[in-house]
């Protein structure tokens, strides 16, 4: 049976993100925590050495990515004010020096760098997300495009006279289409990739500039494909068993990247473009994945990849797409902590209340009988997978078992099982989580008696729907950043996140009973176990007052605070954060509630 690890030195283990080389290999920089907060280093490739560059200039969460410049000379950030994800984008140079380029009250997330240092960006700074140009040279910013629904990702092509960038002009709102223009935005072309309804995606440009790596769902598991734009046609490359996503093409044009999904783990796949012929690489079993943007090359054959396990935290490796031979670039660091102490994850397929098949992850505490917590994912588009999941080791290892449950509506399985939430938030997806509790409860192990449900985001919700919905499976439960009113959260979103809402729950005045019918505060009156709230008060997607709201309409049902549930609302934070000192905060909460709502308490130990 684990041993339960010190709360703050858990919380306290370094981690990087983003690794990211420069345009020549000759650094590989990243966001690392290793001195308490979150900074900007670089890495030597060859030495492993790592230099600090930034002093308190980049934000504290390591959420958004950032990149370099064309010359390699300085890198582009995003910057918010305390978690609100309203980002400014600032250039940092390597011995330091930060200035500002992109400045307003809107969100901005930079998509690609062009061969003359262009940068290409979305924002909602005209309502919805667009595509906007920023010349450094001048200090001059254009927008790109101007379309109703939102505009998610930009792509320069090799010589910076094209783009080629995702949209939907459609009524569907399940449909994605992908666009090439000229540089200015002029001239868009849709592609006739897959079908109405379907997601196309693009990922790179071939270094010829007459071709593109794409990917799509139109025949249900993801795909990925090169675009011919002469000949106007897709050549699909992923077999029919495979869900596949495009990453990047190879620097010499002669083949591809991609992910392979399954049972919840990922590993990567290079596709030789002459034979069509696909090598999955030589990693563990586990999630293995590269950075984002496709920027992943330290030289014409070597690229970078993260490898984790549910036991392993993450390792940088440079890997060899030629030989498949591996250099480590960084590895996992566990300070005092026993590595050997951590919890592996098992996999396990089980039929949900309606037959449909749902996946589900397991990490048991070796306690007999275990309590147990349900950790419910966010998204809901998002998937639990087969990787180093630090709160879920905190609670294992800490003598819970943790179950995470991939209901419908998440991804890794394909368009219609990813699909089947649309027009049913809150409804059968729920009832895949309490199938998953149920599956879990029937085991001899677990103690039916002390189960917890604790999620975020979509998560938070699920937590509050749970409890609400089937408050017999349920001893206590823990809201994190989750929404309750989906009427008032409707309101209060930035327009992209209103998209998403539409897209699963329909227009807020047609449907304003189903909105009224999923939402949390609507069934308040069902709460039957003790409630943990958390939640920032500067989160934009899930504002503090859903929180504020639910509590409202608690005491209105004469629920006490203090005794029936409890609203934690965290200063400085946004929709969660990877910052340390907000992860001990985050885990001192837990931790104190579960062990006065659901004590592990005394267990023999598993044989």
């Amino acid at each position: 049976m684990p041993g339960e690890y010190p709360l703050e030195e858990l919380a306290s283990l370094p981690s990087f993100y983003h690794p990211t080389p420069s345009p020549s290999g000759d650094a590989v920089a990243a966001y690392y925590d290793g001195t308490g907060r979150n900074e900007l280093y670089l890495l030597d490739p060859e030495d492993r050495e790592m230099t600090r560059v930034s002093d308190g200039d980049v934000p504290r969460n390591a959420r958004y990515p950032f990149r370099w410049s064309a010359d390699g000379d300085r890198l582009y950030f995003h910057r918010d004010a305390g978690g609100d994800e309203q980002n400014d984008i600032l250039a940092i140079d390597r011995e330091g020096a930060v200035e500002p380029v992109v400045e307003n009250d809107s969100q901005c997330l930079v998509t690609d760098v062009g061969p003359d240092d262009s940068l290409l960006f979305v924002s909602d700074a005209g309502q919805q997300l667009n595509l906007y140009a920023h010349d450094p040279a001048t200090g001059e910013t254009t927008q790109l495009t101007e379309y109703r629904l939102p505009v998610r990702t930009g792509r320069y092509g090799p010589d910076g006279d094209r783009i080629a960038y995702t949209a939907n002009e459609t009524d569907d709102l399940d449909n994605q289409d992908v666009y090439v223009a000229a540089a200015d935005g002029s001239d868009p072309r849709r592609l006739p990739i897959g079908e109405s309804g379907a997601e196309a995606t693009v990922a790179d440009w071939h270094p010829d500039g007459d071709r593109l790596l794409v990917g799509d769902n139109a025949t249900d598991k993801p795909r990925v494909g090169i675009y011919d734009l002469a000949a106007d046609e897709a050549r699909w490359l992923t077999a029919s068993e495979h869900v596949e996503s495009p990453v990047a093409v190879l620097p010499d044009g002669s083949g591809v990247l991609a992910t392979r999904t399954r049972e919840c783990m990922i590993v990567p796949v290079v596709y030789d473009l002459a034979d069509g012929s696909a090598r999955e690489f030589a990693v563990p079993e586990g999630v293995a994945s590269f950075p984002g943007y496709g920027d992943a090359f330290l030289s014409g054959t070597e690229v970078l990849v993260t490898q984790t396990t549910p036991t392993d935290r993450s390792t940088l490796l440079a890997y060899d797409v030629e030989t498949d031979q591996t250099r480590t670039l960084l590895a996992p660091e566990y300070g005092d902590l026993d590595p050997d102490g951590f919890v592996d994850a098992s996999y396990h397929a089980i039929e949900s209340h309606d037959g449909l098949e749902i996946e589900a992850l397991v990490y048991d505490s070796g306690r007999r009988p275990s309590p147990a917590v349900v950790k419910v994912h966010g998204g809901p588009p998002a998937q639990d997978r087969q990787q180093f999941d630090l709160y879920a080791q905190f609670l294992a290892t800490r003598g819970y078992t943790v179950l995470e449950v991939n209901y419908r509506g998440s991804i890794g399985r394909g368009r219609e099982f990813k699909n089947a939430i649309n027009g049913d938030w809150g409804g059968a997806e729920q009832g895949d989580i309490a199938a998953g509790v149920q599956w879990l409860a029937e085991t001899e192990w677990i103690d039916e008696d002390r189960i917890a449900v604790f999620g975020g985001s979509y998560g938070g919700y699920s937590a509050y729907m749970q409890l609400l919905q089937y408050p017999e499976l349920y001893a206590a439960g823990i809201a994190w950043i989750g929404m309750t009113d989906l009427g008032a959260l409707y309101e209060e979103s930035m327009p992209h996140f209103k998209t998403a809402l539409e897209r699963y729950l329909g227009d807020p005045e047609d449907n304003a009973e189903l909105y009224r019918e999923r939402s949390p505060v609507t069934h308040a009156e069902n709460l039957a176990a003790p409630l943990c709230i958390i939640h920032g008060v500067n989160d934009s997607r899930v504002p503090i007052e859903q929180a504020r709201l639910f509590r409202d309409r608690l005491e209105e049902l004469g629920y006490e605070a203090g005794a029936d549930f409890e609203l934690n609302e965290l200063g400085a934070e946004g929709h969660g954060s990877t910052d340390i000192d907000q992860k001990i905060r985050a885990f001192g909460l837990l931790a104190d509630f579960l062990d006065r709502r659901v004590p592990v308490g005394r267990a023999e130990t598993a044989d």
